[in-house]
């Protein structure tokens, strides 16, 4: 923690974005203290763990599987883990909406409309 602390802390910048697919639910109530303001973590840490774990203080950047459910699935498929991953948290405050560790080669145009509409950039219905 002394090292990324220094490291995040070396900058002065209003964004300090931490990118960890492995193991965040160890490093999550630390990163306020450590400096961090922006979160993104693998897709198989729940939501809701995240913000409780960072007490709500990081803004978290998650998290759908993006290679079995963005790549691969259906646009249903995309639009219910979307609406999981929302329905997971009461306050949707400090979450920037996105898939696991980037865009997958492949995604239809279809899927990234079905994540974008339960997003609240479109007009689907659940």
């Amino acid at each position: 923690m002394p090292y990324l602390k220094r490291v995040f802390q070396a900058v002065d910048a209003r964004v300090r974005f931490f990118h960890n697919d492995a193991g965040g639910l160890v490093c999550a109530p630390y990163l306020p203290e450590i400096g961090v303001n922006v979160f993104n973590f693998a897709f198989d840490h729940p939501m809701a763990e995240m913000k409780a774990l960072t007490k709500n203080a990081v803004t978290l950047f998650g998290n759908i599987p993006p290679r079995d459910v963005l790549a691969q699935g259906a646009p249903d498929d995309v639009r219910r883990s979307v609406r999981e991953l929302l329905d997971s948290v009461d306050d949707k405050g400090r979450i920037v909406l996105s898939c696991g560790g980037g865009m997958p080669p492949g995604v239809s145009t279809e899927n990234i409309e079905a994540f974008l509409d339960v997003a609240g950039h479109g007009d689907v219905a659940l």
